[in-house]
């Protein structure tokens, strides 16, 4: 009686067979599956790439395609085998074979040519052609970019628990050796002392002054990455100086800026009052001032405002030409911290930026103008440097090609210890990887170089690989086949910043 009520209550039979069809229940919406996503793709291509062609390169629409291809090739072929052959049903009860026949032929052809469209497997997603080498590498190992990962660097829950400045959730002594060794293994020595003297050589050498090491008194400057303090974003209080918000967004870490003058200091003999950390977009929030005035009150913290014991950032009479020769614009100068400095190190982020697709050491130089980088009255940054096009003029080559930045700059390094996309992550602070060996943690990692071209596409393949929009517009990485030919460019630009 049991099963009888469970069979009357959830089966129906076939009145001619009575075999159970529960099957055909159960498992009936299978066949919907294909024209659903087919339809669905199509409508999500069409959102997304009609607004905006460009798009179709996106990873995502290259998945969307196929299927939504496949939709309408089946949609079409199959309903034009259906009325062909119930045409040919027609003509063979009329006795018109002849006809009855073509359309027999029509019917089948067209099943034939939807198979034919739809059975090619889709590109889940195109990989990036390997780009040939291009230029010539820069450093005593040339081409070198040392990556330092370090899973126990970071130790941050996320937003509510803190902030990932704070000790607690940066371990400065895993960041101090993450420093120590980028520097070793970049130059292939056996102690921090023998890296820096043979990198400070190098510099010199390439800038003509001969096989010294460090002097004491030689200026340095650090241009770090602070766009979460940056003045138009009101993240930090001009007034205070307090954050206000963007607490948890990615500037260059705090825990790396004090092992990294603690190398200089220790290591190369350098003192704390001729060490500049500096960004002159940004107002040096108090939570990270705070931090490295600690452990080196005689550091000269470096900003736009000066308040605070900061120091302004000011002009030198050093010019800065764009390459393009804009005309009716405001004259760019050098700061007047890196004409006065022999060495510099750019020490950058690792993050995606949806207007330039990236921002690495190359873009951080934005920070390295007295004024925003898209004010009234001065050469716009943002519209070339913004441009998804290739071989076009490239602002970016003349900051890393101006003797007094890139001429000066030691060694380039990128905190990715947090990182994420800007300025969507302004607020909601960095973003945990999946790509291997990430996998759902902190990227917790450290790049270093000699070679400004190298770090850079190393940074950008990190990118490409985790994000699948911002990264991969086109013409992203179009400033770095022209800085790795500056000298005969895609372009054909004549890139002369020094005049």
């Amino acid at each position: 009686m049991k099963m009888q009520f469970l069979k009357g209550k959830y089966t129906h039979s076939c009145s001619k067979h009575g075999k159970s069809q529960i099957a055909n229940r159960k498992y009936g919406w299978v066949k919907w599956i294909f024209p659903l996503a087919g339809l669905v793709s199509l409508i999500w291509f069409l959102i997304r790439v009609v607004p905006k062609p460009s798009r179709v390169l996106y990873p995502c629409q290259r998945v969307a395609f196929p299927l939504a291809s496949g939709f309408i090739a089946s949609l079409l072929g199959f309903g034009t085998s259906a009325l062909a052959f119930r045409k040919a049903k027609l003509n063979f009860a009329r006795q018109r074979y002849v006809v009855g026949l073509v359309c027999i032929v029509l019917s089948v052809m067209a099943v034939w040519i939807a198979m034919t469209v739809t059975a090619e497997k889709p590109v889940i997603a195109e990989p990036q052609p390997v780009n040939e080498p291009m230029g010539t590498a820069k450093g005593i190992n040339p081409g070198r970019v040392v990556w330092v990962h370090d899973p126990d660097a970071t130790d941050w829950e996320g937003p509510g628990n803190g902030h990932p400045w704070q000790a607690e959730h940066t371990n400065p002594e895993r960041v101090r050796e993450m420093i120590s060794r980028s520097i070793r293994e970049l130059i292939g020595a056996a102690s921090d002392t023998d890296a820096w003297d043979k990198l400070i050589r190098h510099l010199n050498k390439a800038r003509g002054k001969g096989d010294v090491g460090y002097k004491t008194g030689e200026k340095i400057v650090i241009k770090v990455n602070f766009v979460g303090f940056i003045f138009t974003h009101g993240g930090v209080n001009a007034e205070t100086y307090k954050l206000d918000s963007t607490q948890d967004y990615m500037n260059t870490s705090p825990q790396m800026l004090v092992a990294l003058v603690r190398q200089l200091v220790d290591t190369v003999g350098a003192k704390p009052a001729d060490i500049s950390i500096c960004d002159s977009l940004a107002y040096f929030a108090n939570e990270y001032y705070d931090i490295i005035h600690k452990e080196f009150p005689d550091v000269r913290c470096m900003d736009r405002g000066g308040k605070f014991g900061r120091v302004k950032m000011t002009e030198s009479s050093v010019p800065l030409y764009w390459s393009c020769n804009p005309e009716g614009v405001k004259q760019d100068y050098v700061p007047a911290s890196f004409a006065e400095a022999e060495y510099l190190i750019n020490f950058a982020n690792l993050k995606a930026h949806t207007g330039a697709g990236v921002t690495l050491c190359a873009k951080n130089h934005y920070g390295s103008l007295i004024r925003w980088p898209a004010e009234k009255g001065y050469f716009d940054l943002h519209k070339g440097g913004f441009a998804k096009q290739t071989g076009i003029y490239r602002n970016l080559v003349d900051l890393t090609g101006h003797s007094q930045l890139g001429g000066k700059t030691v060694l380039y390094l990128i905190d990715g210890l947090y990182c994420g996309i800007h300025p969507v992550d302004m607020e909601k602070g960095p973003r945990r990887w999946t790509s291997p060996p990430f996998n759902g943690d902190w990227t917790s990692s450290l790049l270093a170089s000699q070679d400004p071209v190298a770090i850079d596409s190393v940074g950008f393949d990190f990118l490409h690989a985790e994000y699948e929009d911002s990264p991969r517009k086109f013409g992203v990485d179009d400033f770095l086949h022209e800085a790795a030919l500056a000298d005969n460019p895609p372009s054909g630009t004549f890139y002369d910043p020094d005049h």
